[in-house]
């Protein structure tokens, strides 16, 4: 006989949106059950961003002793340990996992249930020999891989990011399908760390970005050795004594010994018993709408789950919304504008707003003001020099988006997201003092050019002159 609990919030899924949502909550006394079958801290802890930003961590580090050259340092025969470069990536997650721990929220109060959840009706979730009948419920379980469906692909031993960290050996020829955000950054991490990189794209490398930025990611990349293949079809795989073998459209064929299978992701709703709760759904997952509730009222999607941009960020960003909405009966609608998003190659790409495109479709015209990387003191000094910032302008002033390239990008767009989400106005951005050298001067600079025009306006010139009478 099940046990029946009937918490006000019922969470599925102990990855990034759903422990926010439990920790926020219990903090308030809320009654919160909180189910993951998995690993706690989901994929984000455990094969995402912290895994993947410690084995770029290892990489650049690699990369950096290799070029220190111009500083007038000599680092002679730099070698890569890859065991060890695994090991800190273990013990990034180790010294992360305690925060995201079952014992640490059992200490809030949250009623943590390690099993897999299934729907049983509108308003029940089986979960682990109990029966949760919750007023509200928040389905936040990610996504998976998907793999596409190439002939043969079934005989080869695949690498996804949920297998790839528990490599432990360094793989002599790296074949990464998918050159999005997953496959450009494994592919330049693992080509400094020495392995041979092919990188094999259908369409063009970082399609979702805007081409002047992605060309300078590229061409990074390529710079490190990366076989960059785009425009490449796939027909075909199948299995050799040394690896696997890709044939491809036009008659080239790639040979290799690892496979990365980067080519997107969907959301992990399969299993869950949508059906029986009477959520509408579509081919890739569930129907969610702007207040990220689903044709059941009671149950939301969060994160990845709901389809959404697939950032922990993002993830956070819907847990605030839901707990407005659940906790407090507030009226909460996921933004028009996008959430900002980093690319964590070297140079590092951060954007964030609306892109050129969007924003001409919105405003009409606009300013796209630039300034390079090159032209920063801060970025001479270090020998860092690649890329550079651009600003999208309205009409009147306001900043509609921001993208930098360049070294730190992702520390840069920060002042940039807020100017976006409060709306503010370009002489407000160049007003800001900043301390000087430092890399934050590279977008301010761009946002500087916005007033240069009016150093040529003859009614200024003309004042300017008059008071020149006047002493």
């Amino acid at each position: 006989m099940s046990k029946e609990l009937t918490p006000d919030l019922c969470v599925i899924g102990a990855g990034a949106g759903g422990l926010s949502i439990a920790s926020a909550a219990a903090a308030m006394g809320v009654p919160v059950v909180l189910i993951e079958k998995g690993a706690m801290g989901g994929d984000c802890l455990n094969a995402g961003c912290v895994p993947s930003k410690a084995l770029l961590a290892a990489a650049h580090a690699a990369h950096r002793a290799r070029s220190m050259g111009p500083l007038g340092v000599a680092a002679e025969n730099v070698h890569v340990d890859f065991a060890r470069v695994m090991a800190h990536v273990r013990a990034s997650i180790g010294a992360i996992a305690p925060n995201d721990s079952e014992s640490r929220y059992r200490a809030m109060g949250v009623q943590v249930i390690r099993a897999a959840a299934r729907f049983v009706a509108p308003d029940k979730v089986e979960a682990g020999g109990f029966i949760i009948r919750a007023r509200r419920f928040i389905v936040a379980t990610g996504s998976a891989p998907i793999i596409p469906p190439i002939p043969g692909l079934e005989q080869i031993r695949l690498l996804t990011n949920e297998s790839i960290f528990k490599l432990d050996a360094l793989p002599a020829h790296l074949v990464i399908l998918g050159a999005g955000a997953v496959g450009v950054e494994f592919a330049q991490a693992f080509a400094r760390l020495g392995s041979r990189v092919t990188l094999i794209e259908k369409g063009r490398a970082l399609a979702g970005e805007d081409e002047e930025f992605a060309d300078v990611i590229v061409s990074a990349l390529r710079r490190d050795g990366v076989d960059l293949r785009e425009g490449a079809d796939v027909l075909r795989a199948e299995a050799t004594d040394s690896g696997f073998a890709l044939h491809l459209q036009g008659g080239a064929t790639i040979a290799g010994t690892h496979l990365l299978v980067a080519t997107g992701r969907r959301p992990n709703v399969e299993g869950l018993g949508l059906d029986a709760a009477g959520v509408r759904q579509k081919s890739d997952g569930a129907l969610v709408g702007p207040d990220l509730r689903t044709s059941n009222r009671r149950i939301y999607l969060v994160g990845d789950a709901a389809g959404g941009p697939q950032f922990t960020h993002a993830a956070n960003y819907h847990a605030g919304l839901v707990l407005r909405a659940t906790l407090f009966r507030l009226r909460a609608r996921t933004a028009d504008v996008p959430v900002p998003r980093v690319l964590f190659t070297d140079p590092e790409l951060a954007v964030c707003g609306l892109d050129e495109a969007q924003a001409r479709k919105r405003h009409g015209a606009i300013r796209v003001l630039r300034w390079p990387i090159a032209e920063n003191d801060r970025a001479r000094a270090e020998g860092a020099v690649t890329g550079h910032a651009k600003l999208l302008v309205a009409r009147n002033e306001r900043v509609l988006g921001a993208a930098i390239a360049g070294p730190g990008a992702g520390e840069l767009i920060g002042m940039w997201q807020v100017a976006v989400s409060r709306g503010l106005r370009l002489r407000d951005m160049a007003g800001v003092v900043l301390p000087y050298p430092t890399l934050n001067e590279v977008a301010k600079r761009a946002a500087v050019t916005g007033f240069a025009p009016a150093a040529t306006n003859r009614w200024l010139r003309a004042l300017l002159g008059l008071l020149r009478k006047f002493g």
